[in-house]
């Protein structure tokens, strides 16, 4: 079963579910515990497109259905990171980020090559000038 939508309706689809991506997906609930109240905060993100066609194909090109055109289409995506905690202890509040372990070894691995490479450089550039 096909069903038609244009690309108003797609792009009404896509506008509300992009209002998925608000303030509360943002802030978790609060925990609290022993007078210590914990509020975590992530990054979200959301993008929607929605796409749309018709008609018939231009003379001199052949088209897949002898002519005949028709299209639509549409996407969404939703990315949600933690960010942190945000800790409220006796009237103070702390922000605590969260650690992407990830991001810090990717970061070292790269430092790695990089020495590496500057090494070999350095390398090469003194055996060429003791001959």
């Amino acid at each position: 079963m096909t069903s038609k939508l244009d690309s108003g309706a797609l792009l009404d689809k896509a506008r509300a579910a992009t209002d998925n991506a608000v303030v509360g997906r943002v802030f978790g609930e609060p925990v609290e515990r022993d007078g210590i109240i914990l509020l975590p905060v992530a990054k979200v993100s959301a993008g929607a497109g929605s796409g749309s066609g018709s008609g018939k194909a231009p003379a001199g090109e052949k088209a897949a259905a002898e002519g005949e055109g028709e299209g639509s289409g549409g996407g969404y995506g939703l990315s949600a990171k933690p960010a942190g905690v945000f800790i409220l202890k006796e009237g103070d509040v702390h922000w605590k980020p969260a650690v992407d372990v990830n991001k810090i070894v990717l970061g070292g691995q790269v430092v790695a090559i990089v020495a590496l490479l500057v090494a070999r450089s350095v390398l090469r550039g003194h055996r060429r000038r003791r001959r």
